[in-house]
């Protein structure tokens, strides 16, 4: 099972609170404020890993939630931390934040016939962290969390913001960061004020609903109809085997394959799934794997020359840039060439001189991928495009 978008909730840590505690030991009289500090809370991060290919492991587990940071005690103990939960994703992969569902407002009672007084409000005096403040039963809690300023990201209007893309091997992204541990009351002594009562709660961790969209990590992008022979010239130049059948839509999601040469050097080429008229209005396949080729460097049209599912190798090539550009008008200005597959039919010859005079000044590789025709020619072009796009 390929999975490329997958939605999830994650949550950090919440920090431990920090303890209210005296020092009680004997011939020791009044030993002084003692409570430890509530560990902080653990955070979700995500690291890309090019181990991986797709988001399965999102797939079967949707919730990410890091461990809460222990309450401290006495004796001046701190809370152990909360264990961070690291979440390996592929390579390639975006993240975007839903927009949180807003909470209807909890109306006032006006009935509550509380004192004012029972339970005063007191500032902190950082202005950041919430306070907890206890005398003899009397607690008021003011919660007063500074918000850090975040800088404009890029926005989709079904997809939310995009927070992180990850590209390299390794990078790490914070998704959700784990709420900072409460402190005890031995951090509130002073001369004046000799026996704190009071403590600092656990700040909560971050959570939200987040979107994860694989977009796949390849130098060469091949593209064309189905039925065209891509599964069949990725197995030929890889070791990838996809399934490969004489009817469309053989392939259903994106194949990847390794091209090695006699030097050592490696090209990885991807094989999208067939592409039809109406593709960038989500027609057949549509969107699901367009987005596969937008981090391409160079894109490889492969054409059935011989038509043998009653299409015409030059309506299949204009249509083709058509698509691509209602979709992404950047992807044609990606560098690109033609493949003419099939050339082992007894048509593709015709068709092939048709096609020139039709669509001009536009070179034409003939392969024939089934019988391993051409491909020497085939790899050293490709390898030159993206070692060009890559200057």
């Amino acid at each position: 099972m390929f999975i490329d978008e997958i939605k999830i909730y994650a949550r950090a840590g919440h920090g431990g609170k920090g303890c209210v505690a005296f020092h009680r030991e004997a011939y020791v009289d009044k030993g002084g404020p003692s409570g430890g500090n509530g560990g902080r809370g653990g955070s979700v991060i995500l690291q890309a890993d090019h181990d991986l290919n797709n988001l399965i492991g999102q797939y079967y587990q949707p919730r990410l939630i890091a461990k809460d940071g222990e309450h401290g005690m006495g004796k001046g103990m701190d809370g152990h931390a909360g264990k961070d939960l690291l979440i390996k994703v592929p390579c390639g992969t975006l993240v975007w934040k839903l927009a949180s569902q807003t909470l209807p407002a909890e109306e006032e009672n006006g009935d509550e016939d509380e004192d004012d007084d029972a339970k005063p409000v007191f500032k902190s005096s950082t202005g950041k962290r919430p306070l907890i403040r206890s005398s003899r039963g009397q607690i008021a809690l003011e919660v007063d969390l500074s918000k850090e300023d975040i800088g404009e990201n890029e926005s989709h209007p079904e997809k939310g913001e995009l927070v992180a893309d990850l590209t390299q091997h390794g990078q790490q992204f914070i998704l959700c960061g784990g709420g900072r541990g409460g402190l005890g009351n031995r951090n509130f002594a002073t001369a004046a004020r000799q026996a704190p009562r009071f403590a600092q709660p656990g700040e909560p961790g971050g959570e939200g609903d987040y979107l994860f969209e694989l977009r796949i990590m390849a130098e060469v992008g091949l593209v064309g109809y189905p039925n065209a022979g891509k599964s069949t010239l990725l197995a030929a130049i890889s070791k990838a085997r996809p399934k490969i059948a004489p009817y469309p839509f053989t392939t259903l999601h994106p194949q990847i394959g390794i091209l090695e040469y006699e030097d050592w050097h490696r090209l990885t080429v991807c094989d999208v799934p067939g592409l039809i008229e109406g593709a960038h209005q989500n027609v057949g396949l549509g969107h699901a794997f367009l987005r596969h080729i937008e981090r391409c460097k160079i894109l490889v049209l492969l054409l059935d020359m011989a038509g043998t599912d009653n299409r015409k190798p030059w309506d299949d090539y204009k249509q083709l840039l058509r698509e691509l550009e209602l979709y992404d008008p950047a992807l044609l200005e990606r560098p690109r060439f033609v493949v003419a597959n099939k050339m082992d039919e007894s048509a593709a010859e015709e068709y092939l001189k048709q096609f020139k005079k039709k669509i001009k000044k536009v070179p034409v590789l003939p392969i024939s991928a089934a019988f391993d025709q051409g491909l020497d020619k085939f790899k050293k072009m490709i390898r030159e495009e993206v070692e060009a796009a890559s200057e």
